[in-house]
């Protein structure tokens, strides 16, 4: 039995030195060290034999578990050790490599446009103001000689908002122009004033290449003595040089604006057709760019500024129209489509 025993050891040890994975390692657990392993018969078979036999044997085949648990944990904890290594070894940095690129996002085109032209007009003066996309009535018609009954509201269908009057039936509104802004601004500040107002309006219309129901405007008004149409002319076209160059073809033109007499509608020749006639420009050979004039002596008197002593010009502006005569795109859907292959351009 004990010549057994070393047989059982040899085989047993020289198998253990051949296994490379942890399954061969269980597989080898169970056959030496399972329930129906040759050891486990061995010390079942304990009883049959006599007492110094049973003592000699006994003894050998409990060793011989001990050293093979200690031998199988052992190879156990090399294998996940030689695991680890290998897969350290397969995730390693090499840090001399250059890094993976990844995809990084920027301003859109919209942002861009903004920020120019804002830069633009703060180079000649005038300040920066922002002001609420919700707004009362009465600063965005009423102080702007646009009464309740005033025609000129069919032209800018509006967004009410579903909340409690205000003072006197007062309602809120989505804004439909930023001229909105322009009278809180002659409310609030004292002459002289240059500023800028630009933001988001909104307009329940129907949406086309060049109309949307939401757009990005900027308004300005400059409030001083002795200002003149001339002043408003100068401040435009230096505008449009600088932003869409030299070549540039400006247009005025009489248009009536209920906040501003006499009032003018400013236009450049469209850069995609070059004046011949377009899809962007209606076949007319331009683009509007916005309104101007200079500002009713009303529009003055409701924000606290004598129109004797001050005169004063103004302007509104489409944001999403410049960038558009830039780059010649016909489109004002494409900036609002997320299509990444066209944002990727700017």
């Amino acid at each position: 039995m004990l010549k057994k025993i070393e047989e059982l050891k040899a085989e047993a040890l020289e198998q253990l030195n051949g296994i490379d994975n942890t399954r061969d390692l269980e597989s080898w657990r169970v056959h030496y060290l399972g329930k129906k392993s040759p050891l486990t018969r061995i010390l079942r078979s304990l009883a049959t034999l006599s007492i110094e036999e049973k003592k000699a044997v006994g003894a050998a085949a409990n060793q011989l578990k001990t050293l093979l648990d200690n031998s199988a944990g052992q190879k156990g904890q090399s294998l996940r050790d030689a695991q680890l290594t290998s897969e350290a070894a397969r995730e390693a940095i090499d840090i001399s490599l250059p890094g993976r690129p990844y995809p990084v996002g920027h301003l859109h085109p919209i942002t861009h446009a903004t920020d120019e032209i804002c830069g633009i007009f703060t180079s000649m003066g005038f300040q920066l103001i922002e002001g609420a996309e919700v707004e009362w009535d009465y600063y965005n018609f009423e102080a702007l000689n646009i009464p309740a009954e005033h025609p000129a509201r069919d032209s800018m269908s509006t967004f009410w908002l579903d909340v409690p009057a205000g003072k006197k039936g007062a309602k809120q509104l989505l804004r439909t122009h930023n001229t909105a802004v322009t009278a809180r601004t002659l409310e609030r500040l004292k002459p002289p004033i240059r500023a800028v107002e630009f933001g988001k309006v909104y307009r329940y219309e129907a949406t086309d290449a060049t109309h949307g129901w939401m757009h990005h405007q900027i308004d300005g008004i400059a409030v001083d003595k002795g200002i003149t149409m001339a002043d408003l002319k100068g401040t435009l076209y230096e505008f449009a040089r600088r932003y869409f160059g030299d070549d540039r073809k400006v247009r005025f033109r009489v248009d009536y604006f209920p906040f501003v007499e006499p009032g003018a509608e400013i236009a450049i020749d469209c850069i995609v057709c070059k004046g011949s006639g377009c899809r962007l420009c209606g076949n007319s050979g331009w683009i509007e760019l916005g309104g101007c004039g200079m500002t009713h002596p009303d529009v003055l008197r409701r924000g606290g500024i004598d129109p004797e002593e001050y005169t004063s010009f103004a302007f509104g502006l489409g944001i999403d129209r410049l960038p558009m005569l830039r780059y010649g795109i016909d489109d004002i859907r494409l900036f609002y489509n997320n299509d990444l292959r066209f944002l990727r351009q700017f």
